[in-house]
């Protein structure tokens, strides 16, 4: 199968849906406020794209670990001292 036409193809199986916008509308379906027919589409897209599927991984594990940061405002020099932290991670 040439790849023009297996990009034909997944073109047409998704809908047009692109991996843009795959990236574009994940929040609308990890939110829920997604329509049912692009619903549809986004998981046709994700049935043949890997590198979709890892992505929608990695936004779902940064929504799980940043819910575990406590709500409290860190402490001046908390904060002072990772912003060294990283400046200097930078440096090397």
């Amino acid at each position: 199968m040439s790849h023009s036409f297996k990009d034909h193809l997944l073109a047409y199986m998704t809908g047009n849906l692109s991996c843009q916008n795959v990236a574009e509308i994940v929040t609308e379906y990890l939110e829920g406020t997604m329509s049912w027919t692009t619903w549809i589409r986004f998981h046709m897209h994700l049935g043949f794209c890997r590198s979709c599927r890892n992505y929608l991984r990695q936004m779902k594990y940064t929504i799980q670990t940043l819910r575990q940061l406590p709500s409290e405002p860190i402490s001046p020099e908390v904060r002072e001292e990772l912003l060294r932290r990283f400046r200097d991670w930078k440096k090397t």
